[in-house]
């Protein structure tokens, strides 16, 4: 079997993409940069959020407890933001510090960074990027012409998007395949086998962590042959899901377990996902109510518990992926998938509680960068420094070798390591 960097399995119902094996390519071929952003719109309680001390030595907060194993390799900034007079509408400027209506002032007009990234990276994929979420109402992503990206808000539509290109045919035959409680890898079986025979150990290892990660993606779907056909349910969020079994944590499972395929398989090298305001979090442990209305808590205890618990699951879920990210090692050089991924998470909103756009909560992980810890903003004349600082850090990353990116005066100190 001739092994290329595009080699596909061809199965009953569609292909898969396969990782990058050792045996795509000669020792010393560029290595693949990848951006993950992971945002919301409301921001994170900053008490929670925030560490109380700054340097690489700090008591984790309440909200990043999850994130605790990465210590080393993640940065949280304090005191940045776009500088920009607080209110609703203005997050959607999280990803590009500008707002569309003084776009027209700025070289790249209002593209958020990771569509500019994408622009640079998107020649070498199949897919530039992808964008997912589980509502619309997050509007982070744009590109040079001001129009909005608008994620895939239906995990079986990012599934069939990113393995599968399914025909009515094909969808009788899948269905009758997972009827028999097959897999996708069971169709292509003989052909992993010629792969494994004719790897080296390394790509053994990799096929093998590979066809775990397909298995465990499919297993995340619950009752996968209903969601071949099932329209995406509409929540009430003032309601308790109730008959229905695929909860908030499972379908941003797949998700998540998704782009880490798309990573993995070098089917894209830029991705967003989304946790919308709208969005229902009343399975999740100790919340009963909406995710809005606990921003707005008037500071009573009680409701303060239930939006930590929102955001702290936002981050365990990010969490978890990075696990697993850090799990996979990178073909052909030394690291993880983690270390040649940078990873964003933030807010274009500081505190929803005050509707302030002021000290936005940043982390940012992974990426061989040499990661600082918790980092101060504030410059020694007392101003928040430009959250447009760190992307100008990021898009150099990247090889945009440009020291100017929208609203930003300078870079942000992370080197490469």
């Amino acid at each position: 079997m001739k092994i290329n960097r595009r080699t596909f399995l061809k199965g009953v119902g569609g292909a898969l993409s396969l990782p990058l094996l050792e045996s795509f390519g000669a020792i010393g071929s560029p290595t693949p940069t990848r951006f993950l952003v992971v945002g919301n719109p409301l921001g994170m309680h900053p008490d929670n959020f925030f560490p109380k001390t700054f340097g690489q030595d700090f008591i984790f907060p309440e909200t990043l407890k999850s994130l605790e194993w990465l210590r080393r390799r993640m940065t949280v900034i304090s005191h940045t933001d776009h500088g920009m007079v607080s209110g609703h509408g203005r997050e959607l400027s999280f990803l590009n510090g500008i707002l569309p209506e003084t776009a027209a002032a700025y070289p790249e007009k209002n593209i958020s960074i990771d569509n500019l990234i994408a622009r640079r990276t998107g020649s070498r994929v199949r897919f530039p990027a992808i964008n997912a979420a589980l509502e619309r109402g997050i509007r982070m992503s744009w590109n040079s012409n001001g129009v909005e990206i608008k994620p895939f808000t239906d995990p079986q539509k990012l599934f069939d998007h990113l393995f599968l290109n399914l025909s009515a045919s094909e969808r009788k035959t899948r269905r009758e395949l997972i009827e028999r409680n097959g897999s996708i890898l069971d169709t292509v079986s003989d052909q992993l086998y010629s792969l494994r025979r004719n790897g080296t150990t390394a790509d053994r290892v990799r096929l093998e962590q590979y066809e775990t990660s397909v298995r465990e993606l499919e297993g995340t779907f619950a009752d996968r042959e209903n969601w071949m056909d099932r329209n995406k349910p509409t929540y009430d969020i003032s309601e308790h899901f109730k008959d229905y079994e695929v909860t908030v944590e499972n379908r941003y499972n797949a998700i998540f377990d998704m782009i880490g395929y798309a990573f993995e398989t070098d089917l894209t090298r830029v991705a967003t996902i989304a946790f919308p305001n709208q969005l229902s979090y009343t399975d999740v442990d100790g919340v009963t109510r909406g995710y809005h209305a606990c921003t707005h808590n008037g500071k009573k205890p009680e409701i303060i518990k239930e939006l930590v618990n929102i955001e702290s699951f936002q981050i365990a879920q990010l969490s978890r992926c990075l696990q697993k990210l850090d799990a996979i090692q990178e073909p052909n050089t030394e690291g993880t998938l983690l270390d040649h991924t940078v990873v964003l998470f933030g807010s274009g909103m500081g505190y929803g509680g005050t509707h302030s756009n002021r000290n936005l909560p940043i982390m940012v992980a992974g990426g061989g960068f040499k990661h600082r810890g918790h980092v101060n903003g504030r410059g020694t004349d007392g101003n928040n420094m430009p959250l447009c600082n760190l992307f100008v850090t990021i898009q150099q990353r990247f090889g945009i070798e440009k020291d100017i990116f929208n609203t930003s005066q300078g870079s942000f100190d992370l080197a490469h390591g």
